[in-house]
């Protein structure tokens, strides 16, 4: 039995974000997002500057930043990207916790 836990890979972070911010998938920038960072299969934590990428993303899949469910997902994606021990957390609370870590 491993004794590490199972380090996630960006795309998964993103994925879980994803499905956690667009549970029925009817936005199309969550999907771009998804699609965007779907082959990043490093390690989470070698990605040198999670945030950065994420935000960046964001500006350009959603210039107005008018989709609440694509913020979600980045913010969760970003929260996540951090604090993988509550990957599989209730998706309310991780959407309320990542949005309030991003406000600090």
């Amino acid at each position: 039995m491993p004794t590490d836990p199972h380090t996630p890979t960006f795309a998964e972070i993103v994925r879980i974000a994803c499905e956690v911010a667009d549970p029925d998938a009817s936005d199309d920038r969550v999907t771009d997002l998804l699609v965007r960072f779907e082959d990043r299969d490093e390690p989470i934590t070698a990605v040198a500057d999670v945030e950065e990428e994420l935000a960046e993303s964001h500006g350009i899949i959603d210039t107005e930043h008018d989709s609440e469910r694509l913020s979600n997902a980045v913010a969760v994606a970003t929260y996540l990207a951090f604090r993988r021990d509550e990957i599989h957390d209730d998706p309310d609370d991780l959407i309320r916790r990542a949005n309030a870590a991003e406000d600090v």
